[in-house]
């Protein structure tokens, strides 16, 4: 059942000319609980650095150059602001490199492909100053330490970080009868976008078992949470609201004052909720085996969910033990990160090759694939339905990405009667191995294996 050629292309990033892949699925899973290697290798800023280096500068910059309109002092704030917006659009260009080179390097990919799975499924993007360019240090903080860890503990972690406050503006929020609301009648006001997101997105589904009251119940649970660049997440007693919240029939607080300690309670339970397992465990299934995956590989992935409260290692091992997962049939589109980074790792590209041309190698083609980097189309993010990515206009991008980029970044190309082995091993059908045989230029034989159906599929 287990291929080592598969498990490199569907749960890997792609093969790799110097890397061989796990020998087996318990290796494979093991890479996610081994040292993180390519986390110390391609460093990506923590956010508690982020803030304390470009975030906080913001704000104060910002704050002053409100608190001096029309002189000469706000000239020289507003040109300091510029200058850290500038910045932090070159750093988030280069932690998309160190992403893109850990895909290349990496002897453990799968933790690879879950961070990116996970930093889709919760979905967080800055909206202003240089919150924009928060997405990596968020993901680098809140996702990536959580990969091999219950559910809860990413729920908790992520539904906290700043940037998802900020994202879903939690940080404004007030309950009705706070403090703040009762001082400031008619200016503080409930936010229920963050509650209705870890309901129907993060956690029970849009289809889950619960109403707009659960939605209005938990927002008012969660008010209280908010940051600052200075220390991060903080619990604001007087914007919470105070008294017992109620959600899917559980009683929240009330007999103590409001506190952080009851939310994460909430967030517990949600993560342990069989319709979360039942949830969560389809989408990993949809985005790792299939678009319509097989209805017995989620309940296995549901029932081992269920079994550990939530334990994502014994979530992933039900996955990867059932037949299912190995249908040697090719399955998913890749979406674009996913077509260059394997592409990129097949060719075993230099990293400094992608960071000279990280503009026209990886930011610009996304782009016209249909991704763009760190800004996805809603707090839903990404689709995964593979009519998404393989349309005309995606597809002719992916084409000539794989005939001109390849020379681009390396200059001298491997033979394609070598690359289409590399690329595809025992995968490759014989028709892609005579086109690349029988291409006029090398060029051109790269450019027939990674334009192959499949090589665009997992």
């Amino acid at each position: 059942m287990y291929d080592p050629v598969l498990a490199d292309i569907r749960y890997g990033c792609g093969r790799s000319l110097r890397i061989a892949p796990p020998d087996s699925t318990k290796a494979l899973l093991a890479g996610l609980t081994a040292p993180d290697v390519m986390a110390r290798a391609f460093p990506i800023m923590a956010f508690d650095s982020f803030s304390k280096d470009l975030l906080v500068n913001a704000y104060t910059l910002g704050r002053i150059s409100r608190l001096t309109r029309d002189t000469e002092a706000e000239e020289l704030a507003l040109d300091q602001i510029r200058r850290l917006k500038r910045r932090a659009r070159k750093l988030q260009s280069e932690w998309l490199v160190a992403q893109v080179a850990r895909r290349m390097n990496s002897a453990t990919p799968l933790r690879e492909r879950l961070e990116s799975f996970w930093a889709d499924h919760f979905t967080a993007r800055g909206k202003a100053n240089v919150m924009i360019q928060a997405g990596s240090p968020y993901v680098e903080s809140a996702i990536r330490p959580h990969l091999a860890r219950r559910f809860e503990d990413m729920l908790i972690a992520v539904t906290t970080h700043p940037l998802m406050l900020h994202y879903l503006d939690q940080h404004a929020s007030a309950g009705p009868n706070s403090p703040q609301a009762l001082k400031y009648p008619g200016k503080k006001g409930l936010n229920e976008n963050l509650a209705r997101e870890v309901l129907e997105l993060h956690t029970l589904g849009v289809d889950g078992p619960y109403t707009q009251t659960d939605v209005r119940q938990l927002a008012e649970l969660l008010t209280g949470l908010a940051f600052t660049a200075e220390g991060g997440t903080e619990f604001r007693r007087p914007l919470a609201e105070p008294g017992a919240e109620t959600v899917l029939g559980k009683n929240y607080g009330g007999d103590h004052p409001a506190r952080l300690e009851d939310i994460h309670a909430a967030l517990r339970d949600l993560a342990r909720h069989p319709v979360t397992a039942r949830h969560v465990a389809g989408k990993l299934a949809v985005h790792f085996v299939a678009d319509t995956p097989e209805a017995e590989l989620v309940s296995a992935m549901e029932t081992a969910w269920l079994d550990t409260n939530g334990d994502l290692m014994a979530v992933y091992r039900a996955m990867l033990d059932h037949p299912a997962a190995w249908d040697p049939r090719p399955a998913n589109a890749k979406q674009p990160l996913d077509f260059i980074a394997s592409a990129c790792r097949a060719l075993d590209v230099p990293q400094d090759m992608l960071r000279k041309r990280v503009g026209i190698a990886l930011i610009q083609p996304m782009r016209l694939m249909g991704q763009v980097w760190q800004q996805p189309p809603g707090p839903d993010g990404l689709p995964e339905a593979d009519d998404a990515w393989l349309t005309p206009q995606g597809l002719a991008a992916r084409l000539q990405w794989g005939f001109a980029m390849p020379q681009a970044l390396l200059g001298a190309l491997p033979d394609p009667r070598d690359f289409v082995e590399t690329a595809l091993g025992s995968r490759a059908p014989a028709e892609v191995r005579f086109a690349a045989g029988a291409a006029e230029t090398r060029a051109d034989g790269i450019g027939v294996v990674l334009a192959s159906p499949a090589f665009q599929r997992m």
